[in-house]
């Protein structure tokens, strides 16, 4: 279960981070106007999804590649916050907005779980 889990994350990331540089514009349109750069900014937490996504897979650094997937999170909330309190951005229902706040720790519990070592990972203490 848990490495299903943790292929689904890294494919969700990989997804995401592309889509950054498919569509742009969708990402542009939340960036908080006191951020300097928005294309640069984008493309960057693009890159980065991608390459935290890939690194998930990657068995020596996937713990690592999980922190870096919580500090993401983190750092694009504030885009989260920016579309609830304008919501004129992208018209949809307000619950819609709202719900996007705490899927956001959803997400990071998600990648914290994967921080954690699995039981076969735990050595063996025979005493």
């Amino acid at each position: 279960m848990k490495t299903f889990s943790k292929y689904f994350l890294a494919l969700f990331m990989v997804g995401a981070g592309v889509m950054h540089f498919v569509n742009p514009d969708f990402f542009l349109k939340i960036m908080p106007p006191y951020l300097p750069w928005h294309l640069e900014l984008v493309y960057l937490s693009g890159f980065f999804e991608i390459g935290l996504g890939i690194s998930l897979c990657i068995p020596r650094i996937s713990i690592w590649a999980a922190w870096g997937i919580i500090a993401l999170l983190i750092a694009v909330f504030p885009a989260n916050i920016h579309l609830y309190l304008h919501q004129e951005i992208m018209p949809a229902p307000p619950w819609l907005h709202l719900i996007r706040l705490p899927l956001q720790s959803l997400f990071i519990l998600w990648a914290y779980w994967h921080t954690r070592p699995t039981l076969e990972q735990i050595p063996s203490t025979n005493v």
